[in-house]
Order: C-alpha cells, then structure tokens, then sequence
C-alpha cells in the first residue's frame, strides 16, 4: 500500500510517499521516501493538485496534519477530490496513539502539529527514551516525552522569524535601520547567527536576526536543563522545522551532546499515526 503523508504547516507544506506490505501482511513500519517542501501562500486547489499531488503517483491513501486556516485545509482537500477522488485522512491530537499518552487535561488542545511530532520521535527512538522535541517553525514549540512515552507538557513562543517580524512590524525606528529584509536575506542572518560570537552584531538585521535566533536558543537551553532534573537524567533532543540546524548549532543536552535534526519527524509521526487504522481496516 502507498500513502502520501502531508504535513501543511502556516506557512510551508511537506510531503512523502510511504509505502507498507499488502493488507494480509503489513510491513513493520514501511519506507519513507524523500521529502518534498513547498511555500503554499495563497494556494488553491489548483495549486495544490499541480505542485505536490501531481508531482506524486496516485497513493492508496492520504494522511495529512495542518495547523493552516481552514480554508487552506479545504483547498487541499478539495484537490484531493478533484485529482485522485480521495478524501484526505486529517490526524487531530486525541488521548493516546503509537505508544504515546497525551499530556493535555483537554487532549484536542493541543496542536496537532505537536502531537505527530511526538509520534514521531517515539517512533524514531523507541520506547524507554525520555526526549525533548523542538519544532521551530512559525511558532518554536518544545515537548518533554518521557521514557514510558507520557507528554509531560511544553512551551510555545514566537519562532525567530516571527520575533523578528514583530519587532519591523511594532517599532518604526528598527525597520528603518533594518532597511529592507527579504525572506531569503532572514535566513542568510539566521545561519551566520548561529555561529560563535555572532550575537554581537554591527548592523540592524544582523542584530534582529542574532537575538532571535539566540533567544530562541535560550528558551530550548531552559527546557533542556528543566527536563534533566525533572527526569534525574539528560533527554534526548530532536529537532525540526525551518530554523532547528541554527537551533541544533547552539545548545547542548546536559550530556553536552548536540541535538538531532530530523527534517522529516511529523511526515515520520504521520507514518505511526496511519499505522493502526491501516492494519485494521
């Protein structure tokens, strides 16, 4: 069986063909092909069905998380319709799946996003690993999952990208010292901030870009260090998300080790979550 696993975050989508055994003998978990990412800003369905249904060949299924507006949601769904005639699947965060037990008192609060990736990591590291999971995306979102695989909470501040935005967006006289600052110029900043030292910058844009991206380190470096004396050991760190290599370059579990950047984790938490309803229907 193949599925096409979709991950439509607020401003990217990414994608991934998985492909499992027959019905009568699933594959253990199946393979995960390559990754696909796509800015969707102001798709369609026709934009959609082009860029990323097309690009694919006719799965069996689609299994999909969005934490988009829901007119972006139906948009896809709509393409969906329209290309394969197949309703996509839509993961939402519920009590308990893959081993995993959600931490929430009301567990549909919170983030689908966040869940898969926790499906994701326990996949990824099996039972009996606690882990930190950072998503660093629009939003920097951080979860503690212990070893038996219970949520034990977590935190959601502004990604870089956003604190920068809000600072152009609520103080006149950084954006005129910023000047005009592309997208692609952002993300130039965020990688040369990550390195050594570079938090002392010598223009606007290099200091807009260092105090997010050290900032959003600290807040990781915070969880981290909470985690290590609530478990009375050091977690794993995995890491995702547009700005998780700059994150991954700064901080350290309280082993010293540098954390994991697994581009792929939701479209991984998306496999574990299809896995269940896959070998029971």
């Amino acid at each position: 069986m193949t599925t096409l696993l979709v991950d439509i975050g607020n401003t990217r989508i990414k994608w991934a063909l998985l492909r499992r055994g027959s019905r009568t003998a699933p594959a253990a978990g199946g393979r995960l092909g390559r990754m696909h990412g796509a800015e969707h800003a102001g798709w369609r369905a026709a934009q959609f069905g082009q860029y990323v249904l097309t690009a694919a060949p006719r799965p069996e299924r689609v299994v999909a998380v969005s934490v988009a507006p829901e007119s972006v949601w139906r948009a896809f769904a709509q393409a969906c319709r329209l290309t394969w005639q197949l309703q996509p699947e839509r993961i939402a965060s519920e009590r308990r799946r893959a081993g995993v037990v959600n931490g929430y008192r009301q567990p549909w609060r919170l983030g689908a996003d966040r869940w898969v990736a926790l499906l994701g990591a326990r996949a990824l590291l099996g039972a009996g690993r606690a882990v930190c999971v950072i998503d660093a995306g629009t939003a920097l979102t951080l979860d503690l999952l212990d070893g038996r695989g219970h949520h034990l909470g977590g935190a959601i501040v502004p990604g870089p990208e956003l604190m920068v935005a809000s600072l152009l967006d609520g103080t006149g006289g950084i954006r005129r010292r910023a000047g005009a600052t592309p997208d692609d110029a952002l993300r130039a900043r965020f990688r040369r901030a990550s390195r050594a030292g570079a938090i002392f910058a010598r223009d606007t844009q290099a200091g807009l870009a260092a105090g997010a991206v050290y900032a959003a380190a600290g807040a990781v470096q915070a969880m981290l260090a909470q985690a290590s004396a609530r478990l009375g050991q050091p977690p794993a760190l995995l890491l995702t998300g547009g700005a998780a290599g700059s994150l991954a370059s700064l901080v350290r579990t309280a082993a010293g080790r540098r954390g994991r950047v697994v581009p792929d984790l939701v479209l991984r938490g998306l496999a574990a979550a299809s896995a269940k309803e896959w070998g029971s229907t």
